[in-house]
């Protein structure tokens, strides 16, 4: 692991790298490419190919998208586990180990490490080996109509926590009545868990997530959370509805933080566009509450007991779409957070003079160039933007970001029993605003100038 700071520019021989080895798997694709087989742990139990299910292993194409919305049934014996071999079980286990590069400019370093008396503008660089963390994977079902999900997953420290755990009551007398129970993702159609970016600044959708400065509320669109869904879906799933009740508490466990409820809403629909293929539009509604204080004893807040709750949501659209190899995802959130959350100021206090509720625009356009089933090169342009600031004296730009993430991800082999992914990518993250110097005096600095951050990774995607 390496440490260093300098004003100056942003690694491009690590760039000049990654292409260097991006050229050189591209002429490996084409000269010992294998036929791609099946992935774990479904295609064992039912001795489909990967591309059945997906598109480019972890995404899923159309049909896996009807085979989830159905309970992970294809409606044939090997549904149920009774009919199984005893040998099979249903368990996949993926692991990312990897090396990385992380760079960050514009920090407040010390010139002299340990002594804070002479601070300057500086850029952190760190670089090594890594491991992802663990996912191990149940799901299927119990008996027919009835599939459950179990997702242990650890970070790299293997401090593990429940990514999901929910049971799905499947076709109550028709397939548009479908329920699920527990901790699960939202029925977002561009899923955050199964897309095809592994890095820091790549690896989340900056809009899923996004919270001005300065504001308290801690939702993120894609976190998994917990509650009850309704859905429904006709039999190819080119409509699709989605209603679930949660807990306003992020997907947390234990006792909630505050004693309300949220509400998504998402619907659909799907169509065949000739040669194009399946194209899918759809539509979202979050609307949630958020608590801004909490009973005490003797000054220290109790668990559970959140009051004060204010509202905040989310709305917009995404897509699928398909243009031979191209495969393009744009989404589109409108954001608003209510002054108190914005503010992060308790209910039972009064609002800094001048304050508003803060409003915000994001999206991104993330497009994905299948040029066989074992190679697909992929790249997002993402922007955010304030329209209102949470408090008049904030700079109009304070939370700004852009954000790009270019990568490819080749597959050696995928099998039944087992498949790897060979994963490249580069992303870097523009934020306006949020510079830690601002104000500092710190030389040389501008107080308009942005934080840049930047990761390069190479690194496994392993799945048993």
């Amino acid at each position: 692991m390496n440490t260093q700071h300098s004003s100056r520019g942003w690694g491009l021989p690590f760039v000049r790298s990654i292409l260097t080895c991006a050229a050189l798997v591209v002429v490996m694709v084409f000269t010992g490419s294998q036929p791609a087989q099946a992935i774990p742990a479904f295609a064992r139990k039912y001795a489909l190919p990967c591309s059945a299910c997906h598109t480019a292993w972890p995404e899923l194409n159309s049909f896996g998208q009807a085979f989830r919305d159905n309970g992970y049934q294809l409606g044939n014996d090997h549904d149920s586990p009774i009919y199984q071999n005893s040998g099979y079980f249903p368990i996949a286990i993926r692991a990312t180990p990897n090396w990385h590069r992380d760079s960050v400019n514009n920090q407040l370093l010390d010139a002299n490490p340990g002594d804070p008396t002479n601070p300057i503008n500086g850029k952190v660089t760190q670089h090594g080996f890594d491991l992802g963390g663990l996912d191990i994977w149940l799901a299927g079902t119990l008996y027919k109509d009835i599939s459950f999900s179990v997702l242990p997953s650890g970070d790299s420290t293997l401090s593990f926590h429940f990514e999901n755990a929910f049971f799905r009551f499947d076709n109550l007398k028709t397939r548009w009545l479908n329920v699920k129970v527990g901790k699960f993702e939202l029925d977002n159609m561009i899923s955050e868990k199964r897309f095809l970016f592994l890095s820091g600044n790549g690896g989340l959708y900056q809009s899923y997530h996004f919270a001005p400065p300065g504001d308290s509320n801690d939702f993120g669109l894609g976190d998994n959370q917990l509650g009850v869904e309704l859905s429904g879906h006709s039999v190819n799933s080119y409509t699709r509805y989605g209603v679930a009740v949660l807990t306003s508490n992020s997907g947390n466990v234990g006792l909630p933080a505050a004693r309300s409820y949220d509400t998504y809403l998402t619907f659909s629909q799907g169509f065949e566009a000739g040669r194009l293929g399946i194209q899918r539009l759809g539509a979202y509604a979050y609307v949630g509450q958020r608590p801004t204080y909490s009973l005490t004893s003797s000054g220290t807040a109790i668990s559970g007991t959140g009051l004060g709750s204010k509202p905040f949501y989310r709305v917009g659209f995404s897509a699928d779409l398909n243009v031979g190899k191209f495969e393009f995802l744009p989404f589109y959130m409108h954001g608003w957070d209510n002054v108190y959350l914005g503010t992060s100021t308790a209910a039972n206090q009064p609002l800094p003079d001048g304050a508003q509720a803060p409003v915000w625009n994001g999206g991104f356009i993330e497009t994905h160039y299948h040029l066989h089933p074992q190679f697909v090169l992929v790249q997002r342009d993402e922007i955010i933007r304030m329209s209102r600031q949470a408090l008049p004296d904030n700079p109009k730009n304070l939370g700004n970001i852009n954000a790009y993430s270019i990568g490819y991800r080749w597959y050696p082999f995928m099998f039944s029993r087992a498949g790897l992914a060979f994963h490249n990518e580069y992303s870097l993250v523009k934020t306006y605003g949020t510079n830690p110097l601002s104000g500092l005096g710190v030389a040389p600095f501008s107080s308009s100038a942005p934080v840049w951050s930047s990761t390069a990774l190479i690194g496994l995607d392993f799945a048993f």
